[in-house]
């Protein structure tokens, strides 16, 4: 849930973090016989994306020209293992992987990314506003063993989820990111703690600017449309239910390619 820009410059509310703007879908059944293709992600709806920016920046040649061959490079010398495993597991296909390792092994030599890393990305990507906090949350939504780092595996399988997955799956991955705790629940402060470090994330960038209390009446807004049930608490199936159901919401989840 944040505020972003439309394409008529004019802010909307109610933005979920479960969604990509421009990632091509995955084509219907075709009739006579045509082959089926696997989606691709062009370079334009990947760099979108402030996460594969970053990796890419490292991987692809920077031309004025920035077509989606970029991404179709040779076989890197050292890949993750499990390869076939991934492409399993993920929506990308193995040419976008080896060039998503490739980006990521020159930026994290080590195989890991720790916090500090996400931090120094966000920090980038938006200098107007203070993106710590938002750093960290995101942080520990990929760090999904809670060890304090991140392998290349679980950053690609994450970002499968936010580029290409379901509708019920990025909204699984949203609610994960709200639970602070990840005790299954999101209760108000978790709620205002997200949206406050998006707010201060995007700084200057929202137009007009964020009064103080904006984060606060956006959480009460939603979170009382969510906690159906009025116990204090929102599960992951009222989230998802009020989710789907809320048309500003769905209406809204593209803007998550400004935070993600």
């Amino acid at each position: 849930f944040h505020r972003g820009k439309q394409a008529d410059g004019k802010v909307a509310d109610g933005a979920l973090p479960a969604d990509v703007n421009g990632v091509e879908p995955a084509p219907g059944p075709q009739k006579d016989g045509a082959k089926w293709h696997k989606p691709r992600l062009s370079r334009r709806a990947l760099m979108k994306c402030c996460l594969v920016k970053w990796i890419l920046a490292s991987a692809t040649p920077q031309g004025p020209d920035g077509g989606d061959s970029d991404l179709e490079l040779s076989t890197v010398r050292h890949q993750p293992e499990g390869l076939e495993q991934l492409q399993a597991q993920t929506k990308f296909t193995r040419k976008e992987l080896q060039s998503l390792y490739r980006g990521f092994k020159n930026e994290c030599p080590s195989g890991l990314v720790d916090e500090e890393t996400f931090k120094s990305i966000y920090s980038q990507f938006f200098p107007q506003g203070d993106s710590t906090t938002y750093a960290h949350f995101l942080f520990n939504a990929f760090d999904v063993d809670r060890n304090g780092s991140i392998r290349f595996e679980d950053f690609v399988i994450g970002l499968s989820v936010l580029l290409r997955g379901s509708v019920t799956e990025k909204l699984s991955w949203a609610f994960n990111l709200y639970d602070i705790n990840k005790d299954g629940y999101i209760t108000k402060e978790e709620m205002l703690a997200i949206m406050k470090s998006i707010y201060d994330m995007m700084g200057q960038y929202t137009s007009p600017s964020v009064r103080d209390e904006a984060p606060v009446e956006h959480m009460e807004k939603f979170f009382q449309k969510m906690d159906r049930n009025r116990d204090g608490v929102v599960t992951i199936e009222e989230f998802i239910e009020t989710c789907r159901k809320d048309e500003n919401i769905m209406n809204s989840m593209q803007l998550f390619e400004n935070v993600i």
